[in-house]
């Protein structure tokens, strides 16, 4: 995938995560931190899937809504 495509998937996750009511707020400052940092390092979909879902468990949903997973 390119870096275009994940910095797309990447934004899309940060807009779900912002408009979450599963997650904390607290869950949702370190998801959008993590994404962030990831935007710049251009990590694997895969990775970050995994990682994400370590960070805040109630992101699976949102994952899954938005076909990536």
């Amino acid at each position: 995938m390119s870096s275009h495509k994940h910095h797309e998937k990447l934004t899309q996750i940060k807009d779900a995560v912002i408009k979450s009511k599963e997650l904390s707020e607290e869950e949702k400052s370190n998801t959008i931190k993590h994404i962030e940092a990831w935007i710049l390092e251009d990590k694997a979909e895969g990775i970050i899937a995994e990682e994400l879902i370590s960070i805040a468990s109630g992101i699976r949903p949102i994952l899954k809504e938005l076909g990536l997973l």
